[in-house]
């Protein structure tokens, strides 16, 4: 994991059950402005919480392109991490795409590179350098969410059952992320985006997967430290944050229709074991008012239990989800891939390579490697690194024996991607 997630909720109703655990929200997106479904897939608008500073970050001199969060402020620009931490510290909701393109990029980058960069290793930050440098020392934030899905492989692989994870109190997930806000040559438009960062599983998960996001407590000195703009350079005590979750969680078998990318239900949160028994379902949404905040929150349940009971387990396609779906099975998670569509490629560019597979038909590292080809073919120059002689850095591995990457998969550093 990360790789699918759960966000059936409007901005609104996380702003308040932020500031019901003192987590102050200053600006939040509308509700429209960010996707609100229960099978959230890579390339979505997420909601993203930080704190507000400048698009180049919290202390700090401006990117090219990156103003700052009051444009034409002259005193603003000036600002220094010293002055910042002299006044309090605001923190924001923001709608951000999922899928991380960093500050550097020069055009928009084909389909497949954003889908490498959906997650970052905890290891991989805890080395020097590297694609993470900037966002990490200054652009930190939590990624939002109901709970994740993981796909369990059984028969050798050949079988996969999607869970839902989710804490056992109910409470928001605040997976550890990063972003960065990227202006593309000649545009006025400024793109923001997010990445989640994985850690090793806990041992109540291990079954699941080796992998799982970074989850912060709810309202902990720990997400205090991770977004304070003050912490401008990386250290051992926001590197010591990135852990496995010791709170408790549930995990359980759900539908797999929540597999296919722009199915949507309530039902997917639910046990598949409740499927044929509406008192099971009942109990099931019980227990989780049971366990709700507030007011607020009961309402939540209390409608999606209404749903449930309603329309059953039957999942609806979403209108506005175009993307197939692509088999996947990675280092971070086995989470099914969405399929590319625009806006992530430019018609009439030459690099609007399609990326869109039927399932099981070829995968993302391979798709990649088609793409690349194609691109080196057109431009007919030599790779970044050929050109450089400089050796790139993987973003979601540190290189270790552990990692599933391998020189003959046709996969490549992701740092190539983005320096086009």
């Amino acid at each position: 994991m990360c790789g699918r997630y759960a966000l059936g909720i409007r901005a609104s109703f996380v702003r308040h059950q932020f500031q019901e655990h003192d987590m102050p929200v200053e600006d939040a997106p509308e509700d429209e402005d960010v996707r609100q479904t229960y099978n959230f897939a890579p390339g979505s608008h997420g909601l993203v919480y930080r704190a507000d500073v400048p698009d180049s970050g919290a202390g700090g001199s401006n990117h090219r392109g990156q103003g700052t969060a009051d444009e034409g402020n002259a005193e603003q620009i000036e600002a220094t991490g010293e002055a910042e931490g002299l006044k309090e510290t605001k923190y924001k909701l923001q709608a951000m795409k999922w899928g991380l393109v960093p500050f550097w990029t020069k055009r928009n980058p084909d389909y497949g590179s954003v889908m490498k960069t959906i997650n970052a290793r905890d290891d991989s930050l805890a080395q020097s350098g590297g694609m993470w440098s900037t966002m990490k020392q200054k652009k930190r934030c939590i990624v939002v969410a109901q709970g994740f899905y993981e796909w369990l492989k059984k028969n050798g692989g050949k079988e996969k059952i999607p869970h839902f994870t989710r804490r056992k109190d109910g409470q928001l997930m605040c997976f550890a992320g990063l972003w960065d806000c990227v202006q593309y040559e000649g545009s006025d438009d400024k793109h923001y985006t997010y990445t989640v960062i994985t850690t090793d599983s806990n041992k109540q998960l291990s079954f699941l997967h080796d992998r799982m996001p970074v989850i912060l407590e709810n309202g902990s000195d720990a997400i205090r430290t991770w977004l304070s703009p003050e912490r401008s350079e990386w250290s051992k005590e926001l590197q010591s944050l990135l852990r496995p979750f010791d709170g408790e969680l549930e995990c359980y078998a759900v539908s797999k229709e929540v597999g296919k990318v722009g199915n949507n239900s309530p039902a997917f949160i639910v046990p598949v074991a409740s499927a044929e028994n509406k008192s099971n379902i009942a109990n099931f949404f019980s227990n989780a008012k049971k366990e709700a905040a507030g007011p607020a929150e009961k309402d939540k349940i209390k409608g999606e239990e209404t749903q449930v009971l309603q329309k059953g387990f039957k999942a609806e396609a979403e209108q506005d989800e175009q993307r197939t779906t692509v088999s996947h099975d990675g280092s971070e998670d086995n989470a099914p891939l969405p399929g590319s569509s625009p806006p992530f490629v430019k018609s009439g560019s030459k690099r609007a390579h399609s990326l869109e597979v039927e399932e099981h038909d070829v995968s993302p590292m391979k798709a990649v490697k088609l793409e690349k080809s194609a691109d080196k073919a057109a431009a007919g120059t030599a790779s970044p690194d050929k050109k450089t002689g400089k050796k790139g850095r993987s973003a979601t591995s540190n290189g270790t024996k552990g990692s599933p990457v391998r020189a003959g998969d046709g996969s490549q550093r992701i740092t190539n991607f983005f320096n086009r």
